[in-house]
């Protein structure tokens, strides 16, 4: 290594990302899902509290609706990592790519035993529970409900940096 630090994160990483879908996956087997509705369910996952669901795994922080907008590489990365590993597989039909758990996912994530990993798996399973069955149409209302609470929360955040000065 050179003189130079390497910060590696676990959070928000491709691992992160690529269990959180394997958990959403895994709780909706044997339905499988194109990229773009893992990245809302990705989002929801990590976000579940805004939409009456359990407290959210990580803090309402501001402007966290705009995370939507660069979530997909994250997702993408993180689902490659897991298939790499045989733990999800990319089905290829008419519609295009779609991602299902594999028949390893559900013992994989049963090992996994920290606080925060149990807090993930259940909220993947609400997640599932409650949009996996979503049609398109439900999903775009989901996020445009997102996204007109990100545009809330920039107007809010711009007004009041506008009362400041």
């Amino acid at each position: 290594m050179t003189g130079q630090s390497m910060a590696i994160s676990p959070f928000n990483s491709p691992l992160e990302t690529g269990i959180r879908s394997l958990g959403v996956l895994s709780s909706s087997y044997p339905q499988n899902f194109d990229l773009q509705r893992l990245v809302v369910f990705d989002h929801l996952v990590v976000h579940t509290g805004d939409l009456g669901g359990p407290v959210s795994l990580h803090p309402r922080l501001p402007l966290r609706s705009a995370e939507l907008l660069v979530r997909r590489a994250l997702v993408e990365r993180g689902l490659m990592l897991m298939i790499s590993r045989g733990l999800i597989e990319r089905v290829v039909d008419e519609q295009g790519f779609s991602y299902r758990a594999s028949e390893l996912a559900e013992p994989f994530l049963g090992s996994l035993a920290t606080e925060y990993m149990q807090a993930l798996k259940e909220r993947a399973e609400w997640v599932a529970t409650n949009f996996s069955a979503s049609s398109e149409d439900e999903i775009r209302q989901t996020m445009n409900t997102i996204f007109e609470q990100w545009v809330d929360q920039f107007h809010s955040a711009q007004n009041q940096s506008e009362a400041n000065q």
